[in-house]
């Protein structure tokens, strides 16, 4: 039995009822892509990630990718193999690209829902097929060679990777040393060594292309001296054809042994030890921060869809063990010897669990998905040969969330879900435990937790002073303030109260920030609240985008009251319950969130190091 407990009725709902993308689909930039025929997409992603991308997802776990120094070359396991293959035969890949390239032109939400499929199947397979992402934004901004180069990949399926951290910079990427020196026929040499390359050494493609940032010699440091390069694992022999040259100096020298995600290959990158490592300068400019940070948001985004797939099957794998546990008696039989046992759902403290769980799991998707509309209007403006500046600036607001807050809470909730099978939980018998292990990554994958806080805050928040958040929190607020009696009042009032603590905490630290300019340590009362900030953040969202889905389950209960299936019925009824508890449970402690932030003090800088 497969692992993978999918969720298609939640992404349709979304997609469709909630989000409003019957709306869109099959019309204007979209109009290939109808609702029927997203939905036929849907189900048969569905259908192979159930199966055969969800088969090797535990022995590709307990047999990993295998580092043979000698040759330096990964090889993964043959039933891992056998499931890509199936995946890239079935074509769905390519619904990450423009038609130029091969793809439909299909919007950025179906391409997002047919991903958490994937990622809560096998994320490591996922990820290798990362190629789609990577030729787009090569087709985007290469020259006309490279954007041939970017066609080859597409159709003779070679891996890209991103190459971007190194031993002792870390997140520091202006600290990078890898140095790229130009030749006489205009080809660069690219020298350093780079770690946790996510697939950057494997047997699944006859070649994969580094995108590699470096510093050309000459140029000053920090970001702003950096610049892109593409350096392929073999030479191309042949523009036309892709049919590959001699290899290039550039060499797994090895493979990192990971907590989690085993069966995705992280490998060391050295650059040009034993002969040269030739790149090309992506686009022919000095670009390299900008170019990277496309390919750092794609990956972003993939991140927090991996987190909230993973918790939802986490979820309902943990639902599916609590109905069938027989455990205790009824605690409204306390006392009672001769009660009968019964499932452990009937526990209060367990059903706590896991509806908050569901909550989470549920919210993370509509978040991951109400962001991927944003990223809809996006691609409707740029086929009408304009832009959405509105529109970009709030999908520039939500990446940080969607990846930062969504892996903390999938890590945390998948942690509670393990509580549910008690001891058996931590055994391999589950798979639990390996998602746990593999969610984990998520948190620092494309920065750390604290690095998107500080993203969240510096660059989305304060750079445009408050807008894009202010005009998202308005939007918030007409949820709020639209209900004010009825089974779902409660929530809304705790939401509009939500919302106000959120704001106070932009407040208190936008007045430290200010404070900074005439006192620079008032700087260190900002950078405590900035992950604390995001959370917050993360939480209003939720809660606001659960209430959102149970104002739609209300209505759908009152148009359809006797003519509902009871699976229906029952959908929507645990889609008004989940946001109600959520805004009982969660949205409350954003006023102690608040208190914290309003009564910050100098203890956390001014404490001796001798003294921890």
């Amino acid at each position: 039995m497969s692992h993978y407990k999918s969720n298609l009725r939640d992404l349709e709902f979304n997609l469709f009822e909630v989000l409003g993308c019957e709306r869109t689909y099959g019309r204007g930039a979209f109009e290939a892509t109808g609702r029927d025929t997203a939905r036929g997409i849907l189900a048969e992603v569905e259908r192979l990630a159930v199966h055969e991308l969800a088969t090797p997802f535990v022995e590709a776990d307990r047999t990993p990718p295998r580092y043979d120094p000698a040759t330096r070359s990964v090889t993964l396991p043959d039933s891992f193999k056998r499931a890509y293959g199936a995946w890239m035969e079935s074509g769905w890949h390519l619904l990450d690209l423009p038609s130029s390239l091969g793809g439909a032109d299909v919007p950025p939400s179906l391409r997002w829902a047919v991903a958490e499929l994937a990622l809560g199947a096998n994320p490591s397979l996922y990820l290798y097929q990362g190629l789609a992402g990577f030729a787009k934004i090569l087709d985007r901004l290469g020259t006309p060679e490279q954007r041939g180069l970017a066609r080859l990949m597409v159709d003779r399926q070679w891996g890209a990777t991103m190459v971007l951290t190194e031993p002792d910079a870390g997140s520091d990427v202006g600290a990078s040393r890898t140095k790229a020196v130009q030749q006489p026929d205009g080809s660069w040499h690219i020298e350093g060594v780079k770690r946790f390359i996510t697939s950057g050494e494997h047997d699944l493609a006859e070649n994969i292309v580094h995108f590699v940032l470096a510093r050309p010699e000459g140029h000053k440091p920090g970001t702003k001296g950096l610049s892109l390069f593409l350096v392929p694992k073999f030479h191309v022999a042949d523009a036309t054809t892709g049919r590959l040259g001699e290899r290039n100096g550039v060499f797994a020298t090895a493979l990192e042994e990971k907590m989690g995600l085993k069966s995705s290959a992280t490998c060391e990158l050295t650059f040009g030890a034993e002969q040269p490592a030739v790149g090309v300068l992506l686009g022919d400019v000095h670009d390299g921060i900008r170019q990277m940070f496309q390919v750092i948001e794609q990956a972003r985004m993939i991140v927090g869809t991996k987190s909230a797939a993973t918790l939802s099957t986490g979820h309902l794998n943990a639902v599916a063990y609590a109905k069938e546990r027989l455990q205790g008696t009824d605690l409204a039989a306390f006392g009672d010897k001769s009660a009968p046992k019964v499932p452990i759902t009937r526990h209060p403290e367990v059903r706590r669990s896991l509806l908050l769980q569901k909550g989470y799991a549920e919210g993370l998707r509509a978040l991951v998905l109400h962001t991927a509309t944003v990223q809809d209007r996006i691609a409707e403006a740029e086929a009408a040969g304009g832009t959405d500046e509105e529109a970009k600036a709030l999908n520039d607001l939500l990446l940080p969330i969607v990846k930062g807050y969504s892996s903390e809470r999938a890590c945390e909730q998948l942690g509670h879900a393990l509580q549910i099978f008690g001891g058996a939980g931590y055994l391999k018998d589950f798979p639990l435990e390996q998602y746990i292990r593999d969610t984990k990554i998520d948190t620092l994958y494309e920065g750390t937790t604290a690095i998107q806080g500080l993203d969240f805050f510096f660059r989305k928040v304060a750079k445009d002073q408050g807008a894009a958040l202010g005009a998202l929190l308005t939007e918030v607020e007409k949820t709020a303030v639209a209900v004010t009696d009825g089974e779902l009042a409660a929530a809304h009032a705790q939401l509009a109260d939500a919302v106000t603590q959120l704001r106070a905490i932009v407040d208190v630290m936008g007045g430290h920030l200010l404070r900074s300019f005439e006192e620079s340590t008032a700087m260190y009362q900002v950078g405590r609240n900035t992950t604390r900030l995001l959370m917050a953040a993360g939480d209003v969202l939720v809660g606001w985008l659960l209430l959102r889905q149970a104002a739609v389950a209300e209505s759908r209960l009152a148009e359809r009251r006797n003519g509902l299936n009871a699976p229906d019925a029952a959908f929507y009824r645990g889609k008004i319950a989940t946001a109600r508890f959520f805004a009982q449970e969660v949205l409350p402690l954003l006023t102690a969130e608040r208190s914290v932030a309003e009564h910050t003090d100098t203890v956390l800088m001014t404490v001796p190091d001798e003294a921890w």
